[in-house]
């Protein structure tokens, strides 16, 4: 080892690769076209090595993340004798490029550094629209890859700073939104550009050899701090099942268990027992798999860990193929994401065995998607966002609301931005009260979000769950409240969808969408809760008078303006069902 890789200098060059890669993500951010790039933040940036493994990742995705490993893998070897400097490769296909689904779309380029090949700066993105048999091409009710739309094996996009017009013009045709995919895509591109530029800089400042010697040591300090954070998980076999509440209107339950193997310092994540692979659209490809393992376990270990790839070298997953976590090609897998989010949360179900205090009850279960679709002044238009909910409340805190599931750090888009691209009218955004798992700490509260069409027409596509099986508790918590669907809520027409639609629903103009988001699963015995934590929800309107008699067993007196606690009431009340 060189005596100039001293820690400071590793803490310096860690640093200036997080905030490469977090520039990247910036860069995208800024400059992209369409609302699910933008405003949802639904796409990711890593930083890799000559090699294509991680050095860094941007503040993004991690059910992203954690896939570019798989991608790189199969990227850098195949391309090794062919790429060349200015060279820029595009791919999306799971079976093909070893990518997630059709609509993320990867740009990646080589960063070189006089004649040698020492980096890669690496992005995916979730496209508005990539062709296949509905807009927005998250198609549950596909039954195989070839419905879903355009399939891009790695191809250069850009030869030799030469953009190859066939690849372009091939894209564009094959979508739905083109000025929205190609502005993307160039979005993406120009991420790469810019942190080529920045690494260049950290090899002219301090020398190939010293950086190649520091980005090893940067691997294997991050094994070390995996294996040391995993060497305190005490040795054993966790297990855990989960359930998706399954496909459209009789929906039959889909089945995930997982068992948890820590041993010392190594962690095996076994997927055998889950069920086999659906003739829709959910299946999670292998890439996806291994990357919900890791964004876990990745959530148990301390943040002073580098989001390096050495991190990985401690856990081995198994995911049996045939089963919908490691789909046969050509099986579907457009609206996969809901499966990674539910491995997530199995994998916490079963972390919270071993280490309950630092894993939350079970939240709302990761984005809800629906896609609205038609035209509008003779215009196509998609709507595309990842609705994000609320957290399961943990041991010393209560869930929290509007905030991202841990495998997608991602966003509702703002209502001045949808009411201003797309004939919608967002008539009601909010939290629902007495929805929050009750717990010693409460589960955050549901989100609604109403959406009225003004256009003639349009079609709508919903990737939803956790109605059947709600959000569980822990350590005596109580689950969640369920999701549901429903086209003009309230009304004599008040019609139900399934969490997961096979076929699209077709509005007409002033139908009503709304989805309620199930709440967060709660956190020790409700008995347990302090009065003054219940009066404090009542009075900001989380929780109703009744609900805190009936649930939590504290009695409120006064109005809701101005409540108080009756505590001999509320004493006696407790007594009565065995609380303290």
């Amino acid at each position: 080892m060189s005596p100039r890789l001293s820690p400071f200098l590793m803490e310096v060059v860690k640093n200036a690769l997080d905030a490469i890669a977090d520039e990247l993500a910036i860069v995208v951010m800024r400059t992209a076209f369409s609302t699910i790039v933008r405003d949802a933040i639904d796409y990711s940036t890593a930083i890799c090595d000559a090699e294509g493994r991680t050095l860094a990742q941007g503040l993004t995705t991690p059910l992203h993340l954690g896939s570019f490993h798989d991608a790189m893998a199969n990227l850098v070897p195949a391309q090794r004798n062919s790429v060349q400097p200015g060279d820029v490769f595009v791919f999306n296909d799971p079976y093909l490029a070893a990518g997630q689904h059709l609509p993320d779309i990867y740009v990646v380029r080589p960063i070189y550094v006089g004649d040698s090949i020492e980096g890669w700066a690496t992005t995916l993105a979730h496209h508005n629209d990539v062709g296949g048999i509905v807009p927005g091409s998250n198609s549950i009710g596909s039954t195989e890859i070839f419905q879903e739309g355009l399939r891009l094996p790695v191809l250069k996009l850009v030869s030799a700073g030469v953009e190859n017009d066939s690849v372009w013009k091939i894209i564009a045709a094959n979508v739905r939104l083109p000025d929205k995919v190609i502005g993307d895509i160039r979005a993406q591109v120009a991420a790469c550009d810019r942190a080529e530029r920045e690494f260049k800089l950290l090899f002219e400042r301090y020398g190939a050899s010293l950086m190649r010697e520091c980005f090893v040591a940067l691997h294997n300090y991050s094994e070390r701090s995996a294996r040391s954070a995993f060497r305190e998980i005490p040795d054993g076999i966790y297990r855990f099942s989960n359930h998706i509440d399954g496909l459209g209107t009789v929906p039959r339950p889909i089945a995930l268990h997982v068992a948890i193997t820590v041993a010392g310092d190594n962690v095996i994540v076994d997927w055998t027992g889950t069920s086999p692979q659906v003739n829709a659209g959910i299946n999670a490809p292998i890439p996806h798999t291994k990357a919900a393992s890791y964004a876990a376990l990745r959530s148990i270990v301390g943040s002073e860990t580098p989001n390096a790839q050495g991190f990985i070298r401690p856990i081995r997953v198994i995911a049996p193929p045939g089963t919908i976590v490691n789909p046969l090609p050509p099986a579907a897998c457009g609206a996969r994401g809901i499966t990674g989010f539910r491995m997530i949360d199995c994998m916490m179900g079963a972390l919270a065995q071993a280490v309950p205090d630092r894993v939350a009850a079970d939240g709302s279960g990761g984005a809800t998607l629906p896609s609205i679709a038609g035209v509008h002044d003779g215009k196509p238009f998609i709507f595309v966002e990842t609705q994000m909910g609320v957290s399961g409340g943990t041991s010393g805190h209560d869930g929290q609301e509007g905030v991202a599931h841990l495998g997608a750090n991602q966003s509702n888009v703002p209502i001045e931005i949808i009411e201003a691209e797309y004939p919608l009218r967002v008539e009601h955004y909010g939290f629902v009260a007495d929805t929050g798992g009750p717990g010693r700490f409460r589960g955050g509260l549901a989100i609604v979000r109403e959406f009225r069409l003004l256009a003639s027409e349009a079609s709508l596509t919903v990737r939803s769950d956790k109605r059947r099986f709600r959000p569980f508790g822990l350590a005596g918590g109580h689950a969640g409240t369920p999701s549901s669907n429903a086209i003009n809520a309230g009304s004599d027409g008040e019609e139900q969808l399934p969490v997961l639609t096979m076929t699209p629903h077709m509005m007409k103009q002033g139908d009503r969408y709304q989805h309620v988001m199930a709440s967060g699963g709660g956190y020790g015995n409700p008995l347990e809760r302090t009065p003054a934590h219940v009066c404090r929800d009542v009075l900001l309107g989380k929780v109703s008078v009744e609900h805190a008699r009936r649930t939590y067993g504290v009695v409120i007196i006064g109005d809701e303006c101005e409540p108080g606690v009756d505590e001999v009431a509320t004493r006696i009340l407790r007594e009565q069902r065995g609380g303290k």
